[in-house]
């Protein structure tokens, strides 16, 4: 049955057999693993790589979607509590134009859809919250398709606009937004959704927008605050930012005067991130440029001083008269008035203080005494103000001290991380240990098998000629050794027939048992011996 099959497929089954029933077992079993593994390896790799559909699906759109992949017989998966259907990734374009045909999503209950919904008896005030509704709901959509922005939630606040009023309220919006908790939102990223939302309504500041995360956390406030992130406000978060970058300038300045290590730089700024805006006139009058208006009048009197003489009452009293000079002069008077309107030049100037100014500053500088005897602290505080800008007219200060350091816990971390450092390294070592140890087990048991197929192989090697002429020889060294018992034998024991018999049996088995151990000691010998002799015998 075996000689019809390939002559491959024979070396294998030979092979086998020839395995002792321990070798059996570990072949079988390693087969198994292998096939097992294949088929779990050929599962995971031909398994498609799924990618969204739909995003922040209502329950009743999200069933019609799933039931319409179902007739299809279309694989998806559902995530985030059934609100996200995921599809293979190349049939995510085909499904989204396949399913919007059949008019899905349908229940979004936001955007300006709802503005198709209005019908001729609509009153004023529902148009105004549909279209406020609608609104919310197209800038949701926008902000989640923001990278990052899982599900996003609008509202505004828009006041009634009157035009009897002379101060309008402004309009107000918050924002609450869901991102992945293994990345969360940047300020860049905060900062588009406020400018977004903001451009959207009318006359909506940017200030006046509020974003909250689904944490709790308020990633921008209104009211004019600026943008931070993590629940922290901006000025806290710019003003963190400012002095660990003084702090790690100012430290790498002093380490390169005592080295790594023995040096603690700490900074404290006030910042002022008050928006302060100043407007200044100024008035230049030019004398080269001729007056927009000028207007001139003179007044002049001239006259003779005749003046009449007489008496006043009873009593013949001579009244008031003229006198003249002593050289008879006439009297004079005049006045001359000249107005001019020159051109003035106005400069009007307008200066708006950006945020973020140094109020105060200070900073500590700590050194290590142990190695910093010979470092002059005149020379380092000079130094270190010079490169944080120190003003002490706005009350800067600096101190620089030098005071022994404590190693301690240095030393500890130190030795701490030494004894880990060799644990790993012992464990690494007796993982490789194991693994050769392993491997060299394995690599013996490999040996072992394929010496005891070899050597099975060499027994069960010989041809059936071989074999007869085997028996052959061993049948011809029997009757030599018979022939030279019968010459040994005395005349005395062959009238014993019994006896010789007995000698002759024996004889025959031991020399059957010497050629079965020449056969199993030495096969190759054996064969080649036999091979000879075949052909030789051909030869004849």
């Amino acid at each position: 049955m075996t000689d019809r099959l390939p002559a491959p497929v024979r070396r294998v089954t030979d092979t086998f057999r020839s395995f002792t029933p321990g070798q059996k077992a570990v072949t079988i079993a390693a087969v198994v693993a292998l096939i097992v593994g294949a088929y779990f390896f050929a599962t995971w790799a031909s398994k498609p790589t799924y990618s969204i559909l739909f995003n922040n699906l209502s329950n009743k759109d999200a069933s019609a979607i799933v039931e319409s992949l179902q007739k299809s017989g279309t694989s998806y998966e559902l995530a985030n509590d059934g609100q996200t259907v995921l599809v293979p990734q190349d049939q995510v374009n085909e499904l989204r134009l396949s399913l919007s045909s059949e008019g899905l999503p349908g229940d979004e209950g936001t955007g300006y859809s709802l503005l198709d919904q209005q019908g001729i008896t609509t009153s004023d005030f529902m148009q105004k919250t549909n279209y406020q509704r609608a609104l919310e709901g197209e800038l949701a959509n926008t902000i989640k398709s923001i990278e990052g922005v899982e599900a996003a939630t609008v509202h505004l606040v828009i006041p009634q606009k009157d035009v009897f009023a002379d101060n309008q309220d402004t309009p107000t919006a918050s924002v609450l937004v869901a991102s992945s908790s293994t990345r969360p939102l940047s300020s860049d990223q905060v900062q588009s959704i406020v400018h977004l939302v903001a451009s959207s309504v009318e006359g909506l500041d940017p200030t006046q927008v509020t974003v909250a995360g689904s944490d709790g956390k308020i990633l921008s406030t209104g009211g004019g605050a600026a943008i931070g992130t993590g629940g922290d406000s901006g000025a806290e978060a710019q003003t963190v930012a400012f002095q660990n970058r003084m702090n790690s300038s100012l430290q790498k300045l002093v380490e390169s005067l005592v080295g790594p290590g023995h040096a603690v730089v700490t900074t404290n700024a006030v910042l002022d991130f008050d928006q302060t805006s100043t407007q200044t006139k100024t008035y230049n009058a030019d004398p080269s440029v001729p007056a927009l208006s000028e207007s001139n009048s003179r007044e002049a009197y001239n006259g003779a001083q005749n003046c009449a003489g007489g008496v006043l009452g009873p009593d013949n009293i001579a009244g008031p008269g003229c006198t003249t000079g002593s050289t008879g002069e006439q009297g004079q008077y005049e006045n001359s008035t000249s107005v001019k309107n020159n051109a003035i030049n106005e400069t009007q100037e307008t200066r708006k203080s950006a945020p973020g100014k140094i109020s105060k500053l200070t900073v500590a500088v700590l050194l290590d005494s142990s190695v910093a005897g010979t470092v002059d602290p005149a020379q380092v505080q000079q130094l270190v103000s010079a490169a944080a800008g120190i003003d002490a007219t706005r009350g800067d200060t600096i101190a620089v001290s030098a005071m022994p350091f404590d190693t301690s816990a240095a030393q500890a971390a130190q030795s701490a991380l030494s004894a880990s450092t060799a644990a790993a390294q012992q464990a690494k070592q007796m993982s490789l240990i194991k693994t050769g140890a392993l491997g060299a087990i394995v690599l013996a048991l490999l040996f072992l098998a394929w010496r005891f197929s070899r050597r099975g192989k060499k027994r069960r090697g010989l041809t059936p000629e071989e074999r007869k002429h085997l028996e052959d020889m061993q049948a011809a060294l029997e009757a030599q050794r018979l022939a030279e018992l019968n010459q040994a034998i005395p005349a005395q024991m062959l009238e014993a027939g019994t006896a010789m018999d007995d000698t002759n049996v024996q004889a025959r088995e031991e020399r059957q048992r010497e050629i079965e151990q020449m056969v199993k000691d030495q096969p190759d010998e054996m064969a080649v011996l036999l091979r000879g002799w075949l052909s030789a015998d051909a030869t004849r």
